[in-house]
């Protein structure tokens, strides 16, 4: 999976917005610099942009454990992380977020910009 991060410094976020295939490995090496680039910042929020994936790799019970490798390569409780996806993936990523927020993460899933930016940043 590829990606590109932007620093929105004034509304204090982080943008994300991937292409390709999201596939474990690629996710969670993508999570670290994303980890590490709000640590640089200062920020707490992030906004991931999924829209331009072509496909999700895995299957969806392999995301049980992603909230544990999360905090791993350093993700805090306290991040707030709204992503938005294709509706064809809801299934996987309505998991992830039910997933995370019982280990205690503040994570949204959206399927447009407006109400994941609105939710984002209130």
């Amino acid at each position: 999976m590829e990606w590109e991060i932007r620093i929105h410094n004034e509304e204090k976020y982080v943008e994300v917005i991937t292409k390709g295939v999201a596939d474990k490995d690629g996710s969670l090496n993508m999570a670290k610099i994303i980890t590490e680039t709000m640590q640089q910042n200062r920020i707490t929020k992030v906004l991931i942009d999924h829209r331009n994936i072509e496909s999700v790799s895995g299957e969806i019970i392999e995301i049980y454990d992603r909230p544990k490798l999360l905090r791993i390569i350093g993700i805090i409780l306290g991040v707030k992380i709204a992503e938005i996806i294709k509706p064809d993936y809801m299934k996987h990523f309505s998991f992830f977020e039910t997933v995370c927020i019982n280990q205690g993460f503040k994570i949204s899933i959206f399927q447009e910009y407006s109400p994941a930016i609105e939710w984002l940043l209130k």
